[in-house]
């Protein structure tokens, strides 16, 4: 469990691909009301496939780094594949077992990046 929190740690301190991208294909946000925690994800679409994802928040350790380690297993993968991940992946990407509070802030970023998948997707199918 404790290289489970140095990961999570790791990725809080120095998170992975939190920056602005200049021209995303899809944006999504998403806010706990009940912590105060939000994440915005971003990604570049190429074909079927997100090639690039950033995200922007703030919140506690479990969102951030939850964010930060989402951007590195799903860059390169197809829409479909994101829309498909759930709980279990994000429980087995961070390594710890958590209450019902401070699982809503791990599913925080999955939950926007699903959001932007499915509206990129949406707005594909209308053209």
């Amino acid at each position: 469990m404790k290289l489970y929190q140095d990961i999570l740690m790791d990725h809080y301190r120095y998170p992975r691909n939190r920056r602005v991208l200049q021209y995303p294909d899809f944006l999504s946000g998403q806010f706990n009301p009940s912590c105060g925690d939000s994440v915005a994800m971003q990604g570049c679409v190429c074909g079927s496939t997100v090639t690039t994802i950033a995200f922007s928040g703030k919140g506690c350790v479990i969102s951030q780094a939850a964010a930060s380690m989402l951007t590195e297993k799903c860059s390169n993968k197809h829409l479909d594949e994101i829309l498909t991940l759930d709980k279990k992946f994000v429980l087995q990407l961070i390594g710890l077992e958590l209450g019902p509070t401070r699982l809503k802030c791990a599913l925080l970023p999955l939950e926007a990046l699903q959001r932007g998948s499915r509206d990129y997707q949406k707005s594909k199918q209308m053209l």
